[in-house]
């Protein structure tokens, strides 16, 4: 697998604050790679420093091979770090035809870009008679004018309505499935469970974890019970490999699996030991709650 960017213990402090904190981590090709982390957690600086418009404290990061250099290697990279720009009394057809002479790259993708977006038939209305959803979608389609390797968005859903929430991901779902990698910062947990395959967990500006959203949510899960036979119950629990932690709360027992166990193969081997249960259910740890315990974790 190709690596498309190396970030290497970067630090970027603002005099006393510091935005960012010995941060590491690899974007490998293909993958829709998310930064997560509330306002303030450094994700927006992260992207500048990356883009070569915030100039880093110490650190490295380098693109690609790591033998390219930046100004060459952001050539093949497609980035809305702000709100869209665009020349509001200009179609969209206009407007993108000034971003390609910028660019240096030729016309022909445009109408192709605007399809992927979703803009086709608008492509003749005028930038200012665009919704704030359809105004990000054109940004979309300008970032992608130069089919850059990776699209790195800054919260590409801030401000929408639902709606325009759905479609941009639905297109970064898209545009990820045609090979493009993709790197998003955001501060919706909802987010990065629905779009993203890898994410980064900033919190002040310290990685607390980072790796694929999968692994992150392969715990195996906990069940919640409730007996009449609170002791024989715990007792069984506690005394089992397959269960780690577990609690008890006002007559809810909560049981951490260590392994897959499921719901029914545990009611058996209970009701044969003689303990009836009057509630079982098996739950997955949520990324909310895998993140609220690494965020609580690192609260010094």
């Amino acid at each position: 697998m190709n690596t498309i960017l190396t970030v290497t213990n970067l630090t970027k402090k603002f005099g006393a604050l510091t935005a960012v904190s010995d941060l590491s981590f690899i974007i490998e090709k293909g993958n829709v790679y998310g930064i997560l982390g509330p306002n303030g957690s450094g994700k927006s600086t992260t992207l500048g420093i990356v883009l070569n418009v915030v100039n880093k404290t110490s650190g490295e990061f380098s693109w690609f091979d790591g033998q390219t250099s930046t100004h060459e290697a952001l050539k093949k990279v497609g980035a809305i770090i702000e709100r869209p720009n665009f020349y509001p009394y200009m179609t969209a057809i206009q407007n993108l035809k000034l971003v390609c002479k910028i660019k240096e790259v030729p016309e022909t993708k445009i109408e192709e870009k605007l399809e992927l977006v979703g803009l086709l038939d608008r492509k003749n209305s005028k930038f200012q008679t665009y919704s704030l959803g359809m105004k990000q979608r054109l940004a979309i389609a300008s970032a992608l004018l130069n089919d850059p390797e990776i699209l790195i968005l800054d919260e590409p859903t801030n401000g929408l309505d639902p709606q325009g929430i759905h479609q941009i991901r639905e297109i970064i779902k898209k545009i990820a499935s045609q090979g493009t990698t993709i790197l998003l910062a955001s501060h919706l947990l909802d987010e990065v469970e629905k779009v993203c395959s890898h994410v980064v967990i900033l919190r002040k500006g310290k990685k607390l974890y980072s790796g694929s959203v999968d692994t992150m949510l392969a715990s195996h899960g906990f069940f919640e019970l409730r007996t009449k036979k609170e002791k024989e119950l715990l007792d069984y629990l506690e005394g089992n490999s397959s269960f780690g932690s577990v609690k008890n709360i006002d007559g809810l027992i909560t049981a951490y699996l260590n392994e897959d166990l499921q719901a029914e193969e545990l009611n058996k081997i209970l009701f044969e030991k003689g303990i009836i249960l009057s509630h079982l259910s098996k739950r997955r740890e949520s990324l909310e709650e895998q993140f609220l315990a690494l965020t609580n974790n690192s609260s010094n």
